[in-house]
């Protein structure tokens, strides 16, 4: 990867599918094992994501997705949208693409007008909780997961 400056953040296409699914397996299998919520939601990426209002972003450079997250609608009071499936192919991770995929993200809820974001996420994995603080996010407490592996969660307030 040469520079930043070359990837570009793109909203869904199904043509990026086959990727955002595949990206999160990888890292997901990675780290920890695949949950039966994760297949729902990547193998219905539309149905589960895009239809209920939320959006995917790729990062895309060459024709080649490098990263990928999604923000869900969430149906909560809490909050307005959840962070969630990000994922950075290992030959891209630490060039910044986790960064632009997030900061993507977060300006398109605010354009949407949220004023919460909320992630769920391991503390095992330290680039993502560093990044996600540097982006504002603050650990919080009292929303239950439905996820094994999530041991923090975190919460970004826009300024509207």
């Amino acid at each position: 990867m040469k520079n930043k400056e070359q990837v570009e953040i793109v909203t869904y296409s199904p043509k990026y599918q086959k990727s955002f699914k595949d990206l999160n397996i990888e890292w997901i299998s990675n780290y920890f094992v695949v949950e039966p919520n994760d297949v729902k939601a990547l193998d219905h990426a539309e149905d589960y994501i895009i239809n209920k209002g939320g959006e995917i972003f790729s990062a895309v450079l060459n024709d080649e997705v490098l990263g990928v997250c999604a923000l869900i609608k969430s149906d909560e009071k809490e909050y307005d949208y959840e962070l969630a499936k990000m994922a950075v192919s290992p030959k891209a991770q630490g060039k910044g693409v986790g960064l632009l995929l997030a900061e993507s993200a977060i300006k398109w809820a605010a354009d949407k007008g949220a004023s919460k974001i909320y992630l769920e996420s391991n503390t095992k994995l330290k680039p993502a909780i560093t990044l996600y603080e540097k982006l504002g996010f603050k650990a919080i407490t009292g929303i239950s997961s439905s996820y094994d592996r999530v041991d923090i969660q975190m919460m970004l307030t826009l300024n509207s």
